[in-house]
């Protein structure tokens, strides 16, 4: 049986292939790579059960499920609203379908979960110039007074529908994009990113962000 049989390939596998790229220099402004080793999950809270659900997260995952555009994390787990009564869960190394059975089971009655690990990618954009470049198609002020660490918003890059979050200072951004777009965005990307230099890095392989609290 073939390796392209056994392994599944990744939608971005010829787009954002490891290396130097656009305008040379001491260091790249930006960092670039795919989040190739997260589970993900939608919750959405049943009819009048938010408020139990939260406590629910709170007993299991010691976080607070955020009620507004923030997301929350520990080692363990991420919640990222995505609107009133929805998130979407993330976690590292571990099976797909183990999360989100786990999940199912813990907010059973709460909340109804489905799996997102083969419908989204995940790209995390950091490093000094990664504003200036998002700034070329995210319409929205990333200025650090205006959007920080554990900040999150639904909105179009390029046409394409796109949920960020910003994960500390540096400053990091993870952009979720469902994976038939993901190519076209990442081609979006390279292209704004060019004139300060970039390094795409091997898939999963970008230095873990401090992440937000609350």
């Amino acid at each position: 049986m073939s390796d392209l049989m056994l392994t599944p390939r990744s939608a971005l596998d010829r787009v954002l292939v490891p290396g130097h790229y656009g305008a040379e220099g001491d260091a790249p402004g930006i960092t670039i790579s795919e989040q190739t080793d997260l589970a993900l999950a939608t919750v959405m809270a049943r009819k009048g059960q938010s408020a139990e659900l939260s406590a629910r997260v709170k007993a299991l995952f010691a976080v607070e499920l955020p009620m507004t555009p923030r997301h929350a994390a520990t080692s363990q787990v991420h919640f990222i609203w995505t609107g009133p009564g929805r998130w979407l869960a993330a976690t590292r190394n571990r099976s797909p379908s183990i999360f989100e059975g786990d999940l199912r089971q813990a907010f059973s009655g709460l909340a109804s979960v489905t799996s997102q690990s083969d419908g989204r990618s995940i790209i995390r954009i950091s490093g000094a110039k990664a504003r200036e470049a998002l700034a070329k198609g995210v319409p929205l002020d990333l200025d650090p007074r205006a959007f920080g660490p554990g900040d999150t918003a639904m909105t179009l890059v390029a046409h394409i529908n796109v949920h960020l979050w910003q994960s500390d200072a540096a400053p990091t951004y993870d952009f979720a994009v469902f994976s038939s777009f993901a190519a076209s965005f990442c081609e979006w990307l390279l292209d704004a990113a060019a004139e300060f230099g970039i390094e795409v890095l091997a898939p999963g392989s970008s230095v873990e962000p401090r992440m937000s609290s609350t």
